[in-house]
């Protein structure tokens, strides 16, 4: 029997296949209780091209302080900021992994906030 964790890192892996074989770059999401991380990964694999997180001192003071990462306001904050910083890096075009998350609450505001921005998945 697999606990929770082990059934959503075989949904990411899952994913992941697919996407690999796209070929194209993946913007990954990762949220704990109490952050939220968004990364643009090469095609490949191999290099973070762009990357953001409620852990960043300027997302933290625009937040209100410590603690305050973990809402669906943070990750907007966290979609648009990795949104601009993929298109300065000149990625336009990603695979949204949501890392067997679901599609809900905190990761929808994400995914939602970086097209918004610009970037299309």
């Amino acid at each position: 029997m697999l606990n929770k964790k082990e059934q959503r890192l075989r949904r990411a892996r899952q994913t992941r296949i697919r996407i690999a074989q796209q070929g194209v770059a993946r913007l990954t999401v990762n949220r704990t209780n109490l952050h939220i991380y968004a990364s643009v990964i090469s095609g490949d694999g191999s290099k973070v091209l762009a990357s953001a997180s409620t852990l960043e001192a300027e997302v933290r003071q625009s937040l209100g302080g410590a603690g305050k990462g973990g809402n669906a306001a943070a990750a907007q904050l966290i979609g648009k900021r990795i949104a601009e910083k993929a298109k300065a890096a000149g990625i336009e075009r990603v695979a949204f992994d949501r890392s067997g998350f679901a599609y809900h609450g905190r990761v929808k505001a994400l995914a939602e906030a970086a097209r918004e921005a610009g970037l299309q998945f």
